[in-house]
């Protein structure tokens, strides 16, 4: 299981996510950025850091996991403890372990656990949609210019006044045409209301008549929908996707080894095909409950092995 996925979505709502029995992935929001040597702006965004220390079960990704894949929280911290071992054989083996989106994870020569964030992802909510851009460089130059005054001369035509005498009828006739136009609109109006008040008229009957035929309908079903009878089939095979791992190894041999000891000792042990790493697991057992596995990693860490612990997983 891909976990970084889950890391990475939580990492837009919360400013610490924790892996269990590895560390916790932290947030810090930084303000937008102007560098003006490469003219670039950078909008504000959340900074990822690593802490190494921080390795309690805060049970935030492991529910998150559970929700998000449907399936119980047990589940859920067994698949993250699988891939934290996976993690650290990884780091063991001097490889660089990179998270998508997050960033990559490798060990110094202390042994020490060195973060190096990816800066394409923003985690910040706030400044979706916003990324860094570039600006050309802005030169100002300076240009005068004489500015010449243009006067304007208005052009005034003088209109003699026509005699108030001259053709007194045409102030009649227009008085005439505008009196036309307003009976006119007045008649068109009292025409539209009557339309509409018919209008309304003819559909409070014809609802009527539809409620009276409604009413006097009665509906009944000739023959009923004969009964559908499904046959399940039962499935027989009982899945049993509770193991009780014993170790995993890097080379086909060792895992041999372990499993000829583990059947001596009685175990109904079994081998299981390598992980994505190339590794060989060893089981000390398949259970269908993870109660019955729960209480057998129990015994087993009491008289054998203290570092076994449950994979959930088909097979």
């Amino acid at each position: 299981m891909k976990i970084e996925l889950y890391i990475a979505q939580l990492l837009y709502r919360y400013q610490c996510v924790t892996v269990p029995g590895f560390g916790a992935f932290l947030t810090e929001i930084q303000s937008a950025q102007v560098n003006e040597s490469s003219n670039s702006f950078s909008p504000p965004k959340k900074r990822i850091a690593f802490n190494a220390n921080l390795k309690n079960n805060d049970g935030l990704l492991a529910n998150h996991i559970a929700l998000a894949e449907k399936t119980s929280y047990e589940y859920a911290v067994s698949a993250i403890q699988y891939e934290v071992f996976n993690w650290k054989k990884a780091l063991e083996e001097n490889e660089v372990l990179p998270l998508k989106n997050i960033g990559d994870l490798r060990l110094n020569a202390d042994k020490n656990i060195v973060f190096t964030p990816y800066d394409q992802t923003n985690y910040l909510v706030s400044s979706f949609g916003l990324a860094p851009f570039l600006s050309p460089l802005v030169k100002r130059e300076i240009f005068e210019k004489e500015i010449e005054a243009i006067e304007e001369k208005a052009t005034i035509t003088m209109v003699p006044e026509e005699s108030r005498t001259a053709n007194p009828y045409l102030k009649y006739a227009a008085i005439f045409i505008l009196g036309l136009g307003m009976a006119g609109t007045v008649g068109y109006t009292m025409y539209e209301n009557q339309i509409a008040t018919q209008t309304i008229l003819v559909e409070t009957a014809v609802q009527k008549q539809v409620q009276n035929k409604i009413q006097e309908a009665t509906f009944f079903i000739e023959s009923p929908v004969p009964a559908v009878t499904l046959s399940v089939k039962s499935d027989k095979e009982i899945k049993m996707p509770y193991h009780i791992m014993a170790g995993v190894y890097s080379k086909e041999r060792n895992a041999d080894k372990t499993l000829r000891i583990l059947e001596r000792l009685g175990y109904d042990a079994k081998r299981i095909a390598p992980n994505r790493k190339g590794y060989f697991p060893d089981i000390y057992g398949s259970y269908s409950t993870f109660a019955e596995a729960e209480k057998a990693k129990k015994e087993i860490n009491k008289k054998h092995n203290p570092e076994a612990w449950i994979l959930i997983q088909t097979l």
